[in-house]
């Protein structure tokens, strides 16, 4: 039976202010090619000056990932010649990367999985192509922006390892603060490297789908690729070693070109960059400045006494896990935080595979507050969590705004209990006979009577007493 097996080379650029050798604006939008200058532009006989904290940065996602750290770099030119790289040669590493193995450890499954990294590199972005009408456009604002790319060894074999590698890939970077990692933006794209054979046997010819920018179309083009692979083989047919594309809107890939060796590259030692020279202690103070990581938070939120569960979800993304910790650092119960920002915050949260916060912490720590008071319960709370998301309107005034704050006025709601039991004798006397599924019946219909605005623990209380509870 035909299996793939598949290795990736992630492509994550780097959040500096500006570009890798250049002064010229990291900043993703933009007229095209207003982010541009003579260096980055590829002007004849400009010199480039290297971005020192591209460098940190890359070396702070080698620690990271576990990657031994070379203490002597250089850098290389990558010779190609295609629009979007107007020097005709990209600044790149080729023998000597800043980051050498390393790993990504994650789960899938129940089962805990870790995928080799066989080197993390730091080169310059090459510019946009835009192809419309027939016509072929290039914008340059991208060229030049710094970016690692981490090339993994094949240990992969379906669309599921590979797409839960790339989502703990993506939260390490977005914790150590190195990248943004916005794929919709091109923050972090993947290479996907791919071929099948029978287990045992020695790997297949492998081709390369370049630039995939979702784990949708991550899992669709290795869901395309294997099955082209294997029906190609099959038929008698023989895989050819090339560079594809995958078009997500039908579905399908590719091919763009025959698939580029080392030697195809022409590398050469870049004569206009000094090495990169790092010592124990320029490492030492770089791995000092990586900030909590997933791993030491789930043994902290473990320590709080959430389930293991809880943990995974709330440390996937930093930003959910910076929330939680605010909100119970302001007074929140831990276990209460969770299960609202698990359930409902992320509901709002998450925009395809990124996550976008729009409420505050202190915010968030109100809602739960008026909950746990028994101010609102837990249907306005995700009402109320609705109305002030993505604004900075205070929760309790909207709260008295649009009526959600519920009655805890014990006599005020006796009156309206006693009222909707007399109209349903029926249903009391069932519900008295034992029918306990009607007390959900007696609370909507108090809650309704009340304007919804009766605390449901008291409209409980009172079917308790009612039945000598």
């Amino acid at each position: 039976m035909l299996r793939p097996t598949i290795g990736c080379e992630v492509h994550a650029e780097l959040k500096t202010a500006t570009k890798l050798f250049c002064g010229c604006k990291n900043e993703f939008g933009g007229q095209p090619n207003t982010h541009c200058c003579p260096v980055c532009s590829g002007f004849p006989g400009t010199l480039p000056m290297l971005n020192r904290k591209a460098v940190e940065f890359a070396v702070k996602a080698g620690l990271a990932l576990h990657c031994e750290i070379n203490r002597f770099s250089k850098w290389d030119r990558k010779n190609y010649f295609y629009p979007d790289l107007p020097k005709a040669w990209q600044t790149s590493q080729y023998d000597l990367p800043l980051c050498v193995g390393g790993y990504v450890e994650f789960t899938l499954d129940g089962e805990k999985k870790r995928v080799r990294l066989n080197r993390i590199h730091l080169e310059e972005d090459a510019g946009k192509l835009i192809h419309d009408g027939g016509v072929s456009r290039v914008d340059y604002n991208r060229c030049g922006v710094p970016l690692i790319e981490i090339v993994t060894e094949p240990d992969m074999h379906s669309a599921e390892e590979v797409t839960a590698f790339l989502a703990e890939l993506k939260s390490v970077l977005k914790y150590t603060g190195v990248s943004d990692v916005k794929m919709q933006e091109g923050s972090l794209r993947c290479d996907v490297n791919l071929s099948v054979a029978a287990d045992g046997a020695p790997l297949g010819t492998r081709t390369e789908t370049k630039n995939l920018n979702s784990f949708r179309s991550v899992a669709r083009s290795i869901a395309f690729e294997t099955r082209r692979q294997i029906e190609l083989l099959e038929s008698g047919g023989t895989v050819e070693q090339e560079t594809r594309r995958f078009d997500d809107n039908r579905g399908i890939g590719y091919a763009m070109r025959s698939k580029e060796d080392a030697h195809d590259y022409r590398y050469f030692p870049e004569p206009d960059l000094m090495p990169v020279v790092f010592t124990d202690d320029d490492i030492t103070a770089i791995k000092n400045g990586i900030p909590e990581l997933k791993d030491a938070r789930c043994a902290r939120y473990a320590a709080l006494g959430l389930p293991a569960y809880d943990a995974e979800v709330l440390t996937a993304d930093p930003e959910v896990s910076d929330l939680f910790d605010n909100v119970v650092g302001l007074g929140a119960d831990a276990k209460k935080a969770s299960n609202f920002i698990m359930s409902e915050v992320l509901r709002l949260a998450k925009n395809g595979d990124e996550i976008e916060i729009k409420i505050t912490a202190a915010a968030l720590a109100e809602i739960l507050g008026m909950l746990a008071a028994d101010e609102i319960n837990n249907l306005a709370a995700k009402s109320l969590l609705a109305d002030v998301w993505g604004s900075d309107a205070s929760p309790r005034k909207t709260a008295e705004e649009k009526g959600l704050l519920q009655s805890n006025d014990a006599g005020a709601i006796k009156e309206v209990f006693d009222a909707v039991i007399a109209a349903n004798k029926k249903q009391a006397e069932d519900f008295l006979a034992g029918n306990d599924k009607l007390r959900g019946y007696f609370v909507g219909q108090v809650m309704r009577a009340a304007g919804g605005k009766a605390n449901p623990k008291l409209i409980n209380a009172l079917l308790d007493e009612m039945k000598g509870k």
